[in-house]
Parts: C-alpha cells; structure tokens; sequence
C-alpha cells in the first residue's frame, strides 16, 4: 500500500484577505501558502515594545509613522503579505489599492530573531524586502545577546552592512534621525 499525501492547499492573495480578517490569529501569506504567526517569547516582546517605545519618542511630532506587529504590509513584487515586527513609514502611509488595513511603503523594517524565524528573517522575507522601493533600513534584533545588525540601502542592489554589540553599543539608524543604545533596547532582557 503506498500512501500518498495531497498538496497543501495553496490560495489566492484575495482568499487570503478574506480570512485574515475573520481569523483571531495573524498570518503570513507566501506564494499562495498560509503561514500562522506563532506568539512570541517574553525576551521578543520585550525587546520589540522597547524599539516601539524609542521611536515612538524619537519620532513624536515628525512627519513619520510607526507601526508594530499587528500592521499587515503588502510586497507587490512577491505578493507576500507579512507583519514585520517594527515599520516606520514616511509620511503619507500608503495603502494596497482596495484595503484600507495593509501598508505598501515602509522606510525601516526591524525584525527580532527567534530560533524559529531567524533563518527566514534573513534570506527570504529580507530578499522580499529589498524589492520594497521605499525600503531603506532593515534591522535584524537578536533576542538571545545584545547583538544588532544593520542593513542600509545605498543602491538598487547594493547594502551597507553594520553589526553592533555589547551594552555600550550604539546602533546610528540611515533612514531616521535616530541613534539606538542597546542598553535602552535590551533594558530588563540580557544584562551585561
């Protein structure tokens, strides 16, 4: 007896949509699979309201919007749809045509790694990103040590890499008038 598996269902970006609204739990849609977002560790929660926090402040006041985990953005070139863990978008925010919940233009993209999603954080959804034309900065936050990585724009194909580590470390973001101290980031998550 042979057992053959059937081929996961695959949908349409509309499908999609439709039940992204409905469900009580995010997805992730790529190349016609539904991915759920799994919860995050107590470290990643921290570690994303504490960036949230710092740019909030840093930003107040400024033609700039922030948005955080439960902010769907929508990759044309892809037709990937994903909720990045910190977006800051230049103002006006610009929407899917048709929706009125998914954005299409951020400035800066930050992710926080877990064992689970690192890998994809990295190559996949970053090689989705770079196709985003207002995309500038992509930071990469680990959530095990104090340990930021920084990718920057400088042309079409071409990206600045900076890593910084350490409690003393600073991280100058490209995109944003805004310089990060890990200590303020990593505040009640890893010591030194």
């Amino acid at each position: 007896m042979t057992i053959t598996s059937s081929p996961p269902k695959t949908y349409t970006a509309d499908e999609y949509l439709t039940l992204e609204v409905k469900s009580d739990i995010r997805h992730e849609y790529r190349h016609g699979a539904i991915m759920p977002m799994t919860g995050g560790t107590p470290e990643h929660n921290k570690i994303a309201s504490a960036l949230n926090a710092l740019l909030w402040f840093a930003l107040r006041g400024k033609s700039y919007s922030l948005f955080i985990a439960d902010q769907r953005l929508w990759i044309p070139a892809t037709d990937v749809y994903t909720y990045p863990d910190g977006m800051v978008i230049a103002d006006p925010v610009e929407l899917k045509p048709g929706r009125k919940d998914t954005v299409t233009n951020p400035l800066l993209l930050a992710e926080v790694l877990s064992d689970s999603t690192e890998k994809y954080d990295r190559g996949d959804k970053f090689e989705a990103y770079r196709t985003l034309a207002t995309l500038q900065e992509y930071l990469l936050i680990d959530q095990y040590r104090l340990h930021v990585e920084q990718y920057v724009k400088q042309s079409e194909h071409e990206w600045l890499f900076t890593e910084c580590s350490g409690l003393e470390a600073r991280v100058q973001l490209s995109s944003i008038p805004i310089q990060l101290a890990l200590k303020d980031l990593y505040q009640g998550v890893i010591s030194a």
